[in-house]
């Protein structure tokens, strides 16, 4: 199953929530409903005489309805303040986990290291690099968190960046991304969000019960013993409501959760192509003392968001939400032993280089590319290689202005500078009038490097930047983005490169959310049109020729009769709507609109570095993260 097919399949993952949710609270009307029925019953024993084989006990349609109304208000309001909450991307659950941001100040060599392999891993998949964060616990864990991959986190516990190998972290993280690409990560967040719901019902029966229990306790208002006792079983009505609502909800995450757990350990494999490292990480929790189970009060909430088991399992197994580790090993390397050897604390890390390797790319056969789009989601070794490669490329002093706030903006205005020097002063003329102080010296002295980057790590060193970006403040980031746009107006034309730039940095800095996939290329024949005669006039020579790269376009899609559209009807305003529009379209449909922007782009037989950029910025204004392009010379 590839990228597409699993986020189609997310798709009715997402609708399967929402039946159980709703089975959930049906079952928890009923039982409240019969439970009241057998409290108000008890309460006029006596005073009524019951008629011989009438069930008193059953409740009335009347206190049905009031229950179902209460139960329906509770778990929704619940659910959509959890939502909202939510909402505002995945730092929000790392930071609730009491997780320590590191990627502007590593404080330690492990530090880096995993700094460094989660931005290998999303270079090599072509997703934007994550905000990382170190949970201060002992053990060995990891999640992702997030609504998408604009919005996602990745988290480590310090007990995993001391005990893993880099091979053996390289794993856990290439399984975390796994989630993110195939939709795991939305699906498990919008889980959080709706047991929330589901669980506010036991919460308030506890504090019912326990308001109750210290006003009788104080000996105060002795005559209304009956109207406390009657709240007291109330109280305890809701309390067993609630426990019924927790066994609910944790069975929803055991049935939405376990399977995907071996999916994900598949993924890593396949990406990493060494399955001792994802092997090796789960035998390493098998061998700790503290294993997998996190110490902060919030585990057991975001339980099936772990890499391993982050709390203790009960019901023998029933509520588990990951497999057993012993049979995710051995699915993993079926010729394990079962033995889980014993964990030491790694030997302190030490400074270590890598020769850098300078590739001068030539140029993309369209193969590169259709090849990329088959491994959207699944990247493969040689991505990840290409991803070494390319941090190893990029100048030092621009690495370390990307992991600052203001050396990443200071980067976005280099990357929009103009190749010509007189083009390029008039920028910074403009420029130096609205930017803050600060970030126009830093761009002063990263513009000589900035201006020699080649055009193929553009967009890693973008990807690199935005962590750092997304810790501007509103007020900062609308100072940052005039300050953008006056440097895209200056040289007095918007070039298509510079306005996929831009897209790129609001989408991931602002955490836009992805629309809801409902549409067929059919149905999008004119936004179709619009950006298959934008990708073909780029690097065109003659108009001819750009004829010929549509014609072939609309055949890979599918759509013949589409029409190259004219130069008046082709602006960057009608690109932009154009897209916002084909981000809507089914899963399945995506890789159709690719593999024909592939067909549009190598007309001559070769697909430039630039164009190449340019692709790649469209697949994520899409929703489809591109590893890189594989060169075929150097």
């Amino acid at each position: 199953m590839n990228f597409f097919e699993h986020q189609a399949q997310a798709q009715r993952n997402s609708g399967l929530l929402l039946v159980l949710m709703v089975l959930a609270v049906v079952s928890l009307i009923a039982i409240t409903s019969l439970l009241l029925g057998m409290i108000w019953n008890l309460r006029d024993t006596g005073q009524t005489q019951s008629l011989p084989g009438h069930m008193d006990w059953l409740p009335s349609w009347e206190l049905i309805g009031v229950v179902s109304l209460a139960i329906i208000t509770v778990v929704l309001g619940g659910s959509l303040g959890k939502w909202v909450e939510l909402r505002k991307g995945g730092s929000v659950i790392a930071e609730r986990l009491g997780g320590r941001l590191i990627n502007l100040s590593p404080q330690s060599f492990e530090e880096r290291r995993l700094l460094n392999v989660v931005e290998e891993m999303a270079l090599a998949s072509g997703s934007p690099v994550p905000p990382v964060y170190v949970l201060d616990d002992s053990s060995i864990n990891a999640f992702a968190a997030g609504l998408t991959p604009q919005d996602a986190v990745i988290g480590v516990t310090q007990g995993a960046i001391s005990h893993l190998s880099r091979e053996e972290l390289q794993g856990v993280i290439a399984h975390e991304f796994s989630h993110i690409f195939h939709g795991d990560m939305r699906l498990n967040t919008r889980l959080v969000a709706v047991l929330n719901g589901i669980l506010l019902m036991g919460l308030i029966g506890s504090l019912l019960v326990r308001s109750i229990g210290r006003s009788r306790s104080s000996g105060r208002n002795r005559s209304k013993d009956n109207l406390v006792a009657l709240l007291m079983l109330t109280g305890v009505t809701l309390w067993v409501t609630g426990a019924a609502g927790t066994f609910f909800g944790n069975l929803i995450k055991a049935a939405v959760s376990r399977q995907r757990e071996y999916l994900a350990d598949a993924s890593a494999v396949q990406f990493t192509r060494n399955p001792q490292s994802i092997a090796g990480a789960l035998k390493k929790i098998g061998g700790s003392a503290r294993g997998s189970q996190l110490h902060s009060g919030y585990a057991a909430e975001f339980s099936h968001m772990f890499f391993a088991a982050g709390v203790r399992q009960t019901l023998l197994g029933l509520h588990a939400t990951h497999p057993p580790l012993e049979k995710r090993i051995r699915r993993i390397t079926p010729e394990w032993d079962g033995s889980f050897p014993p964990v030491t604390v790694n030997p302190p890390l030490t400074p270590k280089s890598w020769a850098a390797e300078e590739a001068a790319f030539a140029g993309f056969r369209a193969q590169s590319a259709l090849d990329a789009i088959d491994a959207v989601g699944e990247p493969t070794p040689q991505h990840l290689e290409v991803a070494q490669q390319v941090l190893e490329r990029i100048d030092v002093a621009l690495k370390e202005a990307a992991h600052r706030c203001i050396g990443a903006q200071a980067i976005v205005f280099g990357l929009l500078l103009d190749q010509r020097p007189e083009y390029a002063r008039a920028q910074l003329q403009s420029l130096q009038g609205v930017s803050a102080a600060e970030v126009f010296e830093e761009l002063q002295g990263l513009k000589n490097a900035l201006l020699r980057l080649p055009s193929g790590l553009r967009l890693p060193l973008l990807d690199l930047s935005l962590p750092a970006l997304k810790l501007m403040s509103r007020e900062q980031y609308a100072a940052f983005k005039e300050s953008v746009k006056s440097l895209i107006i200056a040289d007095g034309r918007v070039a298509l490169s510079e306005w996929a730039l831009l897209r790129i940095v609001e989408r991931n800095v602002m955490n836009q959310r992805q629309p809801y996939s409902r549409y067929r290329l059919s149905q999008l024949a004119d936004e179709v049109s619009i950006v298959l005669t934008l990708m073909s006039r780029t690097g065109a020579a003659t108009e001819q020729d750009a004829q010929l790269a549509f014609d072939k376009g609309c055949t890979e899609v599918g759509l013949t009769s589409l029409r190259m559209r004219a130069v008046t009807e082709t602006s960057l305003r009608a690109l932009e709507q154009s897209l916002e529009r084909l981000c809507q379209l089914k899963p399945l449909q995506k890789p159709r609109l690719l593999k024909a922007l592939v067909r549009c782009i190598e007309h001559d037989g070769q697909i430039e570095p630039l164009e190449a950029e340019l692709f790649r910025a469209v697949a994520d204004i899409l929703d489809c993260p591109m590893p890189p392009l594989l060169a075929d010379s150097r």
